[in-house]
């Protein structure tokens, strides 16, 4: 049912542009406005989970993705202070067949907007979206510079300060939640493994794992803190900083921290999911939808998620009932998802020593014993297959 018809997807980001192909592939005439003067190479690591891989499979972009990103073997949770090991969730063990792929953002973005250009999306950069109206029957966008028109349906994948988000809710009202992260990217030596290492220690944590054939490393780090920082990915800051918050942390950590030579900074706050994901002829992906802390790494494969459920409800069940199928499909899901990740922090950072040896005691026991059933608490995670629903 949506062959032919007009789509407009505000933001080029990864949710937007999944979209674009996921719909454009169905016959859709689609066009992405995005803000930015250029798609360039923007942001750092993201970690692809087998329920984002298999989107990528059904839109035909699998064997290129596996080309472009380094193949993910396991997760390490390691105590930062001390170095040990807590546990070591082996993919081949806990998880056998399934993909985990660690991607630069910039990679991903590219292979997105090319297989985008292929199937006849038009791209439209340096376009500022000034405002939305939507109407049972169609939605009217305002560009600044250009009179307002209308633009079919449009898809709002234009993240936490959503245009499309806040003229179908209001302002959204966020809360800082006491924790500010770093990333970076640094060389690396070529004897990283490829696998996330999450390094724990006492109100703060360090997540690192290899990009782009093992040539860099990423590294993302969080503190808790009472001064907030400001939202948003491009603020920079001293990588002293970040230095001297990790200052107790093992050799291994400080190998990393001492390379960093640009770091940037930014507060992690708490967003209410939409109660309203569409509004007649207008819906809400990604972030736009239900931003979500970084604690799961789920935030790019939800986008993704939301890319393919959408398109499938808009061709299955057509314009005007597609949406609501789509927002019933993915709410309870995606607030599940917001929730997991924003209770997952605290598994990290045992302030109090006594907690601190108690928790990774036990999650050492569950390690040698039975990993497989430690793991197990996220296969409702990552077993979820949406092109299947």
């Amino acid at each position: 049912m949506i062959a032919g018809q007009d789509v407009t997807i505000l933001g080029a980001g990864i949710g937007g542009l999944t979209a674009a192909v996921a719909l454009a592939q169905r016959g859709a005439n689609v066009t992405v406005l995005e803000q930015a003067p250029e798609i360039t190479e923007v942001g750092a690591g993201l970690q692809i989970s087998p329920n984002g891989v298999c989107v990528l499979d059904a839109l035909g972009l699998g064997d290129a993705a596996r080309t472009r990103a380094v193949k993910g073997n396991g997760v390490w949770l390691r105590d930062g202070v001390s170095g040990h090991e807590v546990i070591d969730f082996n993919f081949d063990k806990v998880a056998p067949g399934a993909t985990f792929l660690l991607f630069h953002r910039a990679d991903l973005i590219d292979l997105l907007a090319q297989a985008a250009r292929n199937t006849g999306v038009t791209i439209r950069c340096g376009t500022q979206v000034e405002r939305v109206l939507p109407s049972l029957t169609t939605a009217q966008v305002k560009v600044v510079g250009e009179p307002a028109q209308e633009m079919g349906f449009v898809i709002g994948a234009d993240g936490l300060r959503s245009v499309v988000h806040r003229a179908m809710n209001g302002a959204r009202a966020p809360f800082f939640t006491g924790q500010v992260a770093w990333r970076a990217t640094v060389p690396a030596t070529g004897r990283e493994p490829a696998e996330a290492t999450v390094f724990m220690g006492p109100g703060r944590h360090m997540v690192t794992y290899p990009l782009r054939d093992g040539t860099m490393v990423n590294m993302v780090a969080v503190e808790e803190r009472t001064e907030w920082a400001d939202e948003g990915w491009n603020h920079q800051d001293d990588p002293d900083n970040m230095r001297k918050a990790f200052s107790g942390f093992c050799d291994d950590a400080q190998a990393l921290l001492e390379r960093v030579e640009t770091a940037h900074l930014w507060g992690l706050f708490r967003h209410p999911v939409a109660l309203n994901w569409f509004y007649g002829h207008c819906a809400l992906l990604g972030d736009a939808a239900h931003p979500t802390l970084p604690f799961m790494a789920q935030g790019a494969v939800m986008a993704i998620e939301d890319a393919w459920v959408l398109a499938a409800c808009l061709d299955h069940h057509g314009l005007d009932k597609g949406p609501h199928r789509y927002q019933t499909l993915r709410r309870a899901r995606c607030e599940k998802i917001v929730a997991a990740a924003g209770k997952n922090a605290r598994n990290y950072h045992y302030a109090n020593p006594f907690a601190r040896r108690v928790g990774h005691g036990a999650l050492r026991l569950a390690g040698r014993m039975a990993p497989q059933q430690v793991f197990n608490r996220f296969r409702w995670i990552y077993d979820t297959d949406v092109t299947r629903i």
